[in-house]
């Protein structure tokens, strides 16, 4: 058990920091504060973001990278269990998120903003891991349009959010 638990815990260091760095831009850049159409029009490329992410989690999920993922790390194996539960409560809360970012609530931006980082960071990881290892890797193959979106959603967050130029001169 223990060693699952440490398994899981390095695993996910990445998504971690991912998350930390969420948690910074949504506090550094404020408030969504762009006209309705042009949340909808975030909300709308978040969507997109969550549909592409749910193929990279089935394409995860049915190629193993919950098993060859970590063994590449010296960890043992997640259980499938674990790699479910973890990415359908993502999946709920990026849904979650783009209702919240319409209605202009703050967490909503958090959320979006990870999974722009997220994105990102697939599009980027897949093809690395899949050079270091010499072959496919679970995930390589939707990871470049996951990375694609996770920017494309990055930029948009950052301009319907004040930023912190914006938000000094406000105060």
């Amino acid at each position: 058990m223990a060693e699952d638990l440490r398994s899981i815990l390095l695993g996910t260091t990445g998504v971690s920091v991912a998350a930390l760095l969420a948690l910074l831009l949504t506090v550094t850049r404020g408030r969504a504060i762009s006209s309705p159409a042009e949340l909808r029009a975030a909300a709308r490329v978040a969507g997109i973001a969550v549909v592409i992410q749910s193929a990279h989690f089935a394409e995860e999920l049915a190629t193993g990278f919950h098993r060859r993922f970590p063994e590449q790390l010296g960890l043992t194996p997640w259980s499938p269990y674990f790699f479910v539960s973890f990415n359908l409560f993502w999946l709920v809360v990026w849904v979650l998120g783009c209702r919240g970012l319409v209605a202009g609530r703050q967490p909503a931006l958090a959320a979006l903003w990870f999974l722009a980082i997220a994105g990102l960071v697939n599009g980027v990881a897949h093809p690395l891991l899949s050079v270091r290892a010499g072959s496919y890797v679970p995930g390589l193959i939707t990871s470049p349009f996951l990375g694609a979106v996770g920017l494309l959603l990055l930029r948009r967050l950052a301009s319907v959010t004040r930023g912190p130029a914006a938000a000094r001169g406000a105060a």
